[in-house]
């Protein structure tokens, strides 16, 4: 969600934005100085000063994504992420978002399986950045989650999810992922489901507030144009209220791998099957990763050079776009495979997809696959910090995930010692296309009867 701004501010804050890529693709392979400490509270701060924009970037993560709900409270994690903005010590959701127009600063949630977070950017003038960071700092710190507007938002979650229940996209992620993960909390819908979401109560967001939201497990990442003193200043200010106690952050119990393949044929009058299969990956912190990552830029990650894209669509013409991708997470994330296509050669397509695995996992990729694939990831890197805003979204993620500090600095280097052994090996350790799980919505009628 983004706060509203005003329209003189949009312009400046595009003009400055327009600036930092200019000045960060020219500085994009120099070493990025991060800077890490704690706070008195015990929050982990990950901070790089950028003095060339008259502009700050502040965002503090906690584990709290939806991986900690229960079934029976399904939607719990994300409607108390979304309620932090809409109303906090003495301030409603109204008189919040006036105040950040006021002095144009923008406030955003992230939300996903593993984190709950909010971000504020705002400009480092002294009197945009007080009103900013006091009212960033009553969000996150005391949160009111009104009665009236709970009822509210979860009238607009619950319509929501009716709306996604009828979309085969929406059903066939839900299905992936519950075969996939089982009883595993990764299979839960962070957005939680109509029944769940109805039964929820002010009481059980203030609960989750209280376990989940600690000073201690708290990550905050902050980029601009302040000091070290400044940066530890603002760090402490908006987390030295966070609740002291809290679940322990590595409370996401361990995935299990899949024993047999799984098959899903689920009926939807589309015109077309909605196809996606995969396996269980691994956690963003695996020695696996960056032969995981550029293989897959072979496989399917690499858009019209992929291996998928000139079987499946340029050789055979059975679908207009096929994918894949790993997604780690905390603990071990999906591998999927998707694609599109009409429904009468859903088959025919999933048979060019499988063999185009098998024979990757068979031989890996050809050397002149792999020399593609590491130039074009280490061309195109500049391009992922070439901004304030990137950057800030790579220091959360190395401090949530427990990544190096020099991360940035040697992602190319280990993207280019890959190897086509370590890619092969990589993959027969963690795909194994005889235990893999299938859905299909919008099947075929022939697949819809057999299921």
């Amino acid at each position: 969600m983004q706060i509203r701004i005003g329209s003189k501010t949009l312009l400046l804050f595009a003009t400055l934005a327009a600036v930092a890529a200019l000045v960060f693709a020219s500085a994009a392979q120099a070493a990025l100085p991060i800077q890490h400490w704690k706070t008195e509270s015990g929050a982990n701060v990950y901070f790089v000063e950028n003095r060339d924009l008259p502009m700050i970037d502040v965002s503090v993560d906690v584990p709290a994504g939806s991986s900690f709900d229960v079934p029976g409270q399904s939607g719990l994690a994300s409607l108390t992420q979304y309620m932090l903005r809409l109303g906090a010590e003495g301030l409603s959701d109204d008189e919040i978002s006036k105040r950040l127009a006021d002095v144009g600063a923008q406030l955003t949630g992230r939300f996903d399986h593993d984190r709950a977070g909010l971000s504020l950017r705002t400009l480092s003038s002294a009197r945009e950045r007080e009103q900013a960071l006091d009212v960033f700092a009553r969000v996150l710190q005391s949160p009111q989650f009104p009665q009236d507007v709970l009822e509210r938002e979860k009238a607009r979650v619950i319509g929501a999810l009716r709306e996604a229940n009828t979309k085969p996209e929406s059903i066939a992620e839900h299905s992936f992922f519950a075969m996939l993960y089982g009883d595993h909390p990764y299979a839960l819908r962070t957005s939680g489901e109509v029944e769940t979401v109805t039964d929820l109560k002010r009481e059980n967001l203030q609960r989750f507030y209280a376990d989940h939201y600690s000073s201690a497990n708290a990550i905050v990442a902050i980029i601009g144009d302040i000091s070290r003193t400044d940066a530890d200043a603002i760090a402490e200010r908006v987390t030295g209220k966070l609740p002291r106690a809290g679940v322990p952050a590595t409370a996401i119990p361990d995935v299990q791998e899949l024993q047999a393949a799984k098959v899903e044929n689920i009926p939807h009058p589309a015109s077309q099957s909605h196809i996606l299969l995969g396996a269980v990956g691994i956690p963003r912190n695996h020695p696996d990763y960056f032969p995981l990552f550029v293989g897959n830029y072979v496989l399917g990650g690499g858009g019209f050079v992929s291996r998928f894209i000139e079987e499946v669509r340029q050789k055979r013409g059975l679908a207009y776009s096929v994918y894949s991708y790993f997604m780690p997470l905390k603990e071990a994330g999906p591998f999927q495979i998707g694609l599109q296509t009409k429904k009468e050669q859903a088959d025919d397509a999933l048979l060019v997809v499988r063999k185009t695995l098998r024979e990757f996992l068979a031989g890996g990729p050809t050397a002149a696959e792999l020399k593609a694939a590491r130039q074009n990831i280490i061309g195109g890197f500049p391009l992922r910090i070439d901004s304030n805003k990137k950057i800030h979204e790579y220091l959360a993620v190395i401090g949530f995930y427990k990544l190096p500090l020099d991360y940035l600095d040697t992602f190319t280097k280990n993207v280019e010692k890959v190897t086509t052994a370590d890619i092969k090996q990589a993959f027969s350790r963690h795909v194994d296309p005889d235990r893999m799980v299938t859905t299909v919505v919008g099947a075929a009628e022939k697949q819809a009867q057999a299921k």
